[in-house]
């Protein structure tokens, strides 16, 4: 069984299903030398596994011994309720996972095929598949070189000088003449976005702001929670966050209307239950009940999580603040980041090297994600001023970052990225 995440794209059952480049050969590589015993596991670093304890364990066991496993049982409403008033949203409606609560969250926004959705180029590809589902295009902007996310004053200047204001008071792109619908910004790797700027020009222009905040729970942007800021807010569970369920999602929202919507489209558009009765096209997107069950006793442990992450990133700092060669993203004055991962910029030239050194050593790190405007069902559609975003890929790389990483481990961390650049 792998440890951490599988290799996004390319993989299956952990195994390569087209031919790799050195790189990803040297990550599957590492992937081989899981450890096998105990003494093996002391050995190797994995970059983000999750941690269970006596409650998830307990919960799940109710489930399964009262027979409420499925989409429907006492736990998905309690995780639900514990979810909004942790964010101090109204309403909380629980996925089967994040990229199906960003697919919702547009649909019930009101994106339409042919309409435009803005999204970063730096980020894991789900918002802009998302987008494509509803028939809508992502129109890329870059991110910020200090913080990683949504750049908003490129939003600004895009929606300001390449497009239009309708009669309808929508946005219109100058170029595509289609209309701007929406904005998703992404929380990267827990370090909140710009919200108020971004608010500001998309409040002029009737641009909804679809929250990604997959990456950032319990994150804080000016003492909001993210996820609480948008119109609606896109929660993931996935196995490597911050807490887990194995999977699943959340959409949050003060909106009634988009809430009970939502809520309907999860469930197959379902208008009568016994008649099997359905008004419009829905999705199988419900949470079971026994993933709830572990959510509701992962959030009990979120703040601790979230302090063990926050002293994590201020050794790892330490560790490496006398290494010129590298250099941290900061926190800003205005934002509580979560440190969902621990990221790293180095030179170009040092890039693929370090990290192949580390593998090597049994420490399991990650390049950030392609810039999703280059892969090749994305390179049509409109790319705006895409610099930093380039060099962040060029130069960002991801560390061990589980809530269960140990002191030592750690410094065998920094004192591996030392020996290396000591080397070269």
């Amino acid at each position: 069984m792998l440890i951490g995440r599988e290799p996004e794209g390319g993989f299956k059952n952990g195994l390569p299903q087209k031919p790799l480049n050195g790189l990803s050969k040297q990550i599957l590589k590492s992937f081989t030398k899981m450890p096998s015993s105990i003494s093996d596991k002391k050995k190797h670093i994995p970059l983000s596994v999750p941690v269970m304890g006596e409650n998830e364990w307990k919960y799940v066991k109710e489930c399964l011994d009262t027979g409420w496993v499925s989409s429907v049982g006492s736990y998905v409403d309690l995780f639900e309720k514990t979810v909004a008033d942790y964010l101090g949203t109204k309403y909380a409606i629980a996925t089967i996972n994040g990229t199906s609560a960003l697919h919702v969250s547009l649909i019930a926004c009101g994106v339409q095929p042919d309409d435009e959705v803005i999204v970063p180029s730096l980020t894991f590809i789900a918002p802009a598949n998302a987008v494509r589902y509803c028939g809508a295009n992502p129109v890329f902007i870059d991110c910020t070189q200090d913080t990683l996310c949504l750049d908003t004053e490129r939003v600004a200047e895009f929606i300001t000088n390449k497009c239009i204001q309708g009669s309808d008071g929508y946005s219109y792109n100058k170029r595509t003449k289609k209309r701007v619908k929406a904005v998703i910004p992404v929380h990267v790797f827990g370090h909140p976005t710009n919200m108020d700027d971004l608010a500001a020009i998309c409040g002029e222009h009737s641009i909804d702001i679809i929250e990604d905040a997959t990456e950032s729970l319990g994150s804080e942007y000016k003492g909001q929670k993210a996820g609480s800021i948008g119109k609606v807010g896109c929660l993931s569970f996935n196995g490597n966050k911050i807490i887990t369920t194995g999977g699943g999602g959340m959409v949050v929202t003060n909106d009634e209307n988009i809430a009970a919507n939502i809520r309907h489209l999860i469930t197959q558009a379902k208008c009568d239950t016994f008649e099997y009765d359905h008004d419009e096209i829905g999705f199988n997107y419900r949470l079971t009940n026994i993933q709830a069950a572990i959510g509701v006793a992962q959030m009990e442990s979120l703040e601790k999580y979230i302090h063990i992450k926050r002293e994590n990133a201020g050794l790892y700092e330490r560790l490496l603040s006398t290494n010129d060669c590298i250099e941290f993203l900061k926190e800003k004055k205005w934002a509580m980041n979560n440190y969902w991962f621990y990221t790293i910029k180095v030179s170009k030239n040092h890039k693929c090297p370090l990290i192949e050194h580390l593998l090597s050593n049994n420490i399991q790190v990650r390049p950030v994600w392609k810039l999703i405007h280059t892969l090749p069902m994305y390179r049509n559609f409109q790319n705006f001023t895409i610099e930093n975003a380039v060099e962040a890929y060029d130069s960002c790389i991801n560390l061990p970052c589980s809530v269960s990483l140990q002191e030592h481990e750690i410094l065998s961390i920094t004192n591996c990225i030392n020996d290396y650049f000591a080397n070269v």
